[in-house]
């Protein structure tokens, strides 16, 4: 007993179809370009300062305030910067570049803050420059793989900082956040800005 195959959808829905496809297709090949380069700008003034703020506590809690106060600042501009440049460039932030960005960058970020207030319950707060560094630079790397190339070049970056400061004294882990949160966002920041439209 033969079957007659199925008919062939209508040549509109055909068509509809296939760009449908195409359009996932190029969506799930896209970047995500909302990365913001003048927030970024603000963020690394918002890290030097911090820096320089934190290495004159002589208060091991007020040193964790203020790098925590500065986290949460550089936080809320470098999300309303986002948001700001995706507005204005029309670009859909719930696309697949921009799922997968923040789905390789949020989970870094999050280990870090629990890690954060266990290195400080165990008295460990030395290590934290260190781990802060490599699971901001981790999730930038991860993240930034669905973004334009220069952001995975900044976390690898920041890992190198973070390393770096797994081996330095710990009187250097205010500098080392200083060149990381401070230097490597200003500097990145300026190049996104001016080459990636803002």
């Amino acid at each position: 007993m033969t079957t007659d195959p199925p008919f062939p959808p209508p040549a509109p829905q055909r068509a509809l179809d296939e760009l449908r496809q195409i359009r996932q297709t190029l969506e799930r090949a896209g970047s995500f370009t909302a990365v913001p380069g003048w927030a970024n700008v603000g963020v690394g003034l918002i890290g030097a300062t911090a820096a320089y703020l934190a290495h004159g506590q002589t208060q091991p809690a007020a040193w964790l305030g203020t790098w925590l106060g500065a986290a949460g600042l550089a936080f809320a501009l470098g999300l309303l910067g986002i948001l700001h440049k995706a507005r204005t460039a029309r670009l859909p932030l719930r696309s697949e570049p921009a799922r997968r960005f923040f789905l390789g960058l949020g989970p870094p970020l999050l280990v870090g803050a629990l890690l954060t207030g266990v290195l400080w319950s165990h008295h460990l707060a030395e290590l934290l420059p260190a781990v802060w560094l490599l699971l901001y630079g981790c999730g930038v790397v991860t993240g930034g793989a669905a973004s334009i190339r220069v952001v995975p070049l900044m976390g690898g970056c920041f890992m190198v900082i973070g390393a770096v400061a797994c081996l330095a004294p710990p009187a250097w882990g205010d500098f080392l956040l200083g060149c990381g949160f401070g230097g490597l966002h200003l500097g990145f920041g300026l190049y996104i800005a001016r080459r990636h439209g803002g």
